[in-house]
This record gives C-alpha cells, structure tokens and sequence, in this order.
C-alpha cells in the first residue's frame, strides 16, 4: 500500500486504544506496512496534543510486543494530534485539514469507531459534520444491533451517510492468522477439501471459554450477555470461514458472499438447543440486578440446511470464568466400523478422529487418529500430528489480530469483515432463541458451566478439556 493514511480513532484514550490500536497503528507505520500518516485522537479527556502523546507513549511502551528505541518513539509522536469531542465537529475538521496538509496530495481517510454502540451513531453525523465522509473507510466496533429490528435501524442510519463499501465491521476472532490458516488448509490442500462434508464429519465444536470476569464491563454485559456479545458477532462468525463454499477467488467479495451463504442457509436456533448459564456472584457485582437474567455462558446447537452439512451439527460454547481459556475448532469425524479389532484393542475408547484448531495467538493445528502400540498383540492408542506458528522462520512475520484488521480497511480489504446482510441474517436466526429465552442456570465459576451442557451434545462429548495436551514448539509430540 502506498497511499498516506489520515487515521482518526474516537474513544482514543479508551482500553482498546491504550491496548491495541495504539500499538498496533505504531508498529504498522514503523514497519512500513502503512506509509506516512497521521492519527487524530478524539475522546472527552483534557488533554492537548502533548498530553495525548504522553498517554499513548505509556500504552505502547506498556502494551506494545515489539521494542523500539526512543528515536522510532519521537518519529511516531510527530504524527499524533489530539481533538476534544467537547470541542464540536469544526474542531475535528480544523485539526484533520492541518494534517491532511502535512501529507500532502492523494490520501485516504480511516476512522475507528472504539465508542459504546449509542455513541456509534453520534460519531457518523460528527464525521458527516466535519466533512470527513468523502474517500473515508469506517471501523466499527461490535455489537451491530440486539436484535434484528436495531440492526436493521443501525445499518440504515448508517447508511445515510456511509456507503457499504465503505463500513468494516470488525471481528478480531477473523484477524488472527490461525482464520485465514483454515482458508488456506482446506482450499490448498487436495487430501482434506474432499472430506470437509456430512459424508465424513460427524460434528464440529467451535468453544471459546474465558476465565475472566466482567473487568469493570457490568453497565454494558447487563444489556448484552454472552449470546450477543460473542455468539453472534464471533463465533458464527468462525462457522462461516469454518464451513463456507469454495469462493470462486480469494477476492473479498467472492469470499463475503460464501460466508452470506452459509449464514442464509443456517436454521432458526431452537431455544431448546441452548443451554444459558449465570456463574455464581455476577449479581453481586456492581451494577447487576439482584434479579439479573443476563447470560454469562451459553452453549447451543446449530445447523446448516445445505447440501454439504445437513445433518451435521454445530456446537458453540462460550462464557464467563470458566475453568480455562481458549479459543478451538474441534472437528470430529466420523467412526469407521471397528467389527475387524479384537475386544480390548482400545479402538474407538477415546472417540473419534479429531482435527483441532487453535484460534489463540500462538496459533496451532492438530490431527488425532489411532495407531498401533509398540510391541505384541493389536493395541491402540489415541496419537496426535500438531503444528504450531512458531515453528516456522516465519514466526515473526504474523500481525496481531488489530493490526491485520486496520491494515486490511485501509486497503479495503474486507474478507474478514462482516457485511450488513450477514449481520442481519444471524440476528434474524436468533430471533425464535431472543423471543423465547431459556432460563439462566448457575454454574460456580472456574468450572465449564452448567451441567446441563452435557446433556445438550450427548452422547457425543465436549472436546475441552483435552485428554492430550499441545505439546511445545521444537519437542516430541506427545
């Protein structure tokens, strides 16, 4: 890309700012990945110019992954600027014409929107405002809508003044190089696309456990919960990449319309399939109602009406101080007959043969399969294949999740973003489990939830916890 870049980040001195943006916009721009831009801050702190500076020189000394001396620091801090929102839309436009003329010629606009949802709206009429709308890309951050009707309403305000081509609605999940690895794995490689079908998958688990709690987040979790603060946004979001068409090509239309596909032929969720919990002590916390039916965990059972899936069922599991954290696509394949092994072989004692991916930042792949014990008779044992990102030489290469993602907006790039008609379709699939909501049930935290999730995939069994551990990078498999 060789475009200079405005870049304008509302909420700028929020915790995803100070975490990831910040950090993430300074190593594109020092990496070169970005040419010469300039950032905006806007947010409601006092600050000038100088004090901005000193609060993102504290985030991406703190957050940031990769060292940089003071000189690459004093280079960054040149291109940072802040705007008061207190200070109205004229000021905005004041301070990005005097940036724009820093960069001299032909530039693109990038504006992210890192702001609560109600204030989403009030950021696109100060844009609209500042006149900052022309060759302009916006990031917006989750969650599009609670239901269909405000997602509907949301995408419709939006577009007022936005055009889709110009909206990015972000997911982080889809940034993480392990997303794009199954592109690659199933797409690339003649000996699994032939197999990714009912005929020879059995079920697939998509499980995103967490162990932490709300960290301060009670004011917006209470309106949201774990069904449409990660379900909807995230892991469907998985599926499709998970279980798409092949795209005609790489291009992001092609592969946003496999990804809309698969999302229009998923069935309605039926509120019987899905199991909410509420772990123990969430209404104590500040802020929570004494009565809170806000969902701190939900698993659920999801289908898609095609050709190659039917039948085959989607077990999503998320939530709240779980017993680990993680982030797996676990699919399982289906049993050959066993009728040839003798009785005590072991075949078929530790299920079925597993393909896993690990969606973590350290990401990795493995293939689990029996094979025979060393030595006399016919035992089996279960065995594993991995592989892990850092086994390469090009470990060092992978972008973070935040920064893959603004670079792919400032090119356009929209393959792993969310289009308005995707969104749209999961929220109106969602409409029978919004309407008749199952009750919560408790869970005592660090466990994996309810008990009941176990009666929702039985007879088969949830993947987490492994019985096999990963092994390290450069060791023996174990």
């Amino acid at each position: 890309m060789d475009q200079p870049h405005l870049i304008v980040i509302f909420g700028a001195t929020g915790d995803l700012a100070r975490r990831k943006l910040l950090p993430g916009i300074m190593h594109l721009v020092q990496s070169q990945l970005v040419p010469d831009s300039r950032i905006i801050g806007v947010s409601l702190d006092d600050f000038d110019d100088d004090g901005f500076r000193a609060f993102a020189e504290q985030a991406c000394r703190e957050f940031g992954t990769r060292a940089g001396g003071t000189d690459q620091w004093d280079d960054f801090a040149a291109k940072l600027s802040y705007v008061n929102v207190k200070d109205g839309p004229e000021a905005l436009a004041q301070q990005a014409a005097k940036q724009e003329a820093a960069l001299g010629g032909r530039h693109g606009r990038l504006h992210y929107l890192s702001v609560p949802p109600k204030a989403a709206l009030d950021v696109v009429k100060t844009l609209e405002a500042a006149d900052l709308v022309t060759d302009s890309r916006i990031i917006m951050e989750k969650p599009f809508g609670t239901d269909l009707a405000s997602a509907v309403a949301l995408n419709a305000s939006i577009h007022e003044v936005f055009g889709e081509s110009q909206i990015f609605r972000i997911d982080h999940f889809l940034g993480k190089e392990a997303a794009l690895n199954i592109l690659a794995f199933r797409f690339a490689n003649g000996l699994f696309e032939p197999i990714w079908n009912r005929n020879f998958i059995d079920h697939v688990q998509i499980d995103v456990p967490e162990t932490l709690g709300l960290d301060g987040r009670t004011g917006f979790y209470e309106g949201t919960g774990a069904f449409k603060d990660m379900v909807v946004t995230h892991l469907f979001q998985v599926l499709a990449f998970m279980a798409m068409e092949p795209p005609t090509s790489l291009d992001s239309d092609s592969i946003s319309e496999e990804k809309n596909k698969v999302f229009r032929s998923m069935l309605p969720l039926d509120p019987r399939e899905v199991v909410r919990g509420q772990y123990q002590g969430y209404r104590d916390e500040p802020g929570v109602a004494g009565d809170s039916d806000t969902d701190t965990f939900v698993a659920l059972r999801a289908e898609i009406d095609n050709w190659r899936w039917a039948g085959v069922p989607f077990y999503l599991r998320t939530g709240k101080k779980l017993a680990e954290g993680a982030r797996i696509i676990s699919i399982a394949f289906r049993e050959p007959p066993k009728s040839m092994f003798p009785s005590g072989s072991g075949v078929g004692l530790s299920g079925p043969d597993h393909l896993t991916f690990d969606l973590a930042d350290a990401s990795r792949m493995s293939l689990s399969f029996y094979g025979k014990r060393p030595g006399p008779g016919m035992k089996l044992d279960k065995l594993s294949m991995q592989f892990a990102m850092q086994e390469t030489d090009r470990a060092g290469d992978v972008l973070e999740a935040y920064e893959r993602l603004i670079y792919d907006a400032m090119r356009g790039e929209r393959t792993l973003f969310t289009t308005a008609e995707g969104i749209e379709r999961l929220w109106e699939i969602s409409a029978p489990l919004l309407t008749d909501t199952p009750p919560v049930r408790a869970y005592p935290p660090g466990t994996w939830g309810p008990n009941a999730v176990h009666q929702l995939i039985a007879p088969k069994a949830w993947r987490l916890p492994f019985e096999r551990s990963w092994r390290k990078p450069n060791t023996t498999a174990d």
